[in-house]
């Protein structure tokens, strides 16, 4: 089952306020005078069909496994890159990086990879590239979510704008508790979201996905906590 965000919820009824009307008076305009107004009535429904789809909230969804351990992964997209970095501010030490794009037919929700208690959010204003590009993650606006697990272990979830995303949403404050694959905020249109996992005894724990991986959100295990 689908339901719209209520995080676009003003694009969305804006978007229903302006085409509904719009397909019906080109209907009706079809009926009354000429046929040629169905076009117009076509691509208004089209258009309104694109827009809410946008916003869509797919319901029901599970973690791969019930192992708490295994980290989730926190956007819809495609695995654009699995790095091993030496250091990280997000873990304030080495850890792995998996880098999510999210194409602007994806579901632009972003969810919790794990249980834990928001430590901290780092909004960093930036430019808008193309989300396809390796520059993009690192001059972009950017808004970084470090959750505090059980394990008192910092995980890192940042979300990155893009050429046409240009507001990033995030609904949680320190102190709020998550459990994993709860939604917790979206960014509104093409982008990138990335898990930041700390290193266990030095070393970078091991990616369960690859690039080029499709990957979902709330779902698919992307790494485990060592």
């Amino acid at each position: 089952m689908i339901v719209l965000s209520r995080y676009g919820l003003r694009e969305w009824l804006t978007i229903t306020v302006v085409l509904v009307p719009a397909c019906a008076v080109a209907a009706w305009w079809a009926i009354a005078w000429h046929p040629a107004w169905w076009i117009g009535a076509a691509v208004a429904a089209i258009l309104w069909f694109a827009g809410v789809m946008f916003f869509r909230d797919p319901l029901g969804r599970r973690p791969a496994t019930d192992d708490p351990l295994d980290l989730v992964s926190p956007a819809d997209g495609r695995v654009s890159a699995v790095l091993s970095l030496d250091h990280h501010d997000a873990v304030g030490g080495p850890a792995l990086l998996v880098r999510i794009f999210l194409s602007v037919l994806d579901v632009h929700l972003n969810r919790a990879p794990c249980d834990g208690v928001v430590d901290r959010i780092e909004h960093r204003p930036g430019r808008y590239l193309d989300a396809r590009t390796e520059e993009s993650a690192k001059v972009n606006e950017s808004l970084l979510m470090v959750l505090r697990t059980g394990r008192d272990r910092a995980i890192g979830v940042r979300q990155v704008s893009g050429a046409i995303a240009r507001r990033i949403v995030c609904t949680v404050r320190p102190g709020d508790s998550l459990v994993r694959a709860q939604r917790y905020g979206m960014i509104k249109f093409g982008s990138t979201t990335e898990l930041i996992v700390p290193a266990s005894d030095g070393s970078p724990p091991v990616a369960r996905v690859r690039v080029g991986d499709r990957v979902t959100g709330g779902v698919t295990i992307l790494a485990r906590m060592e």
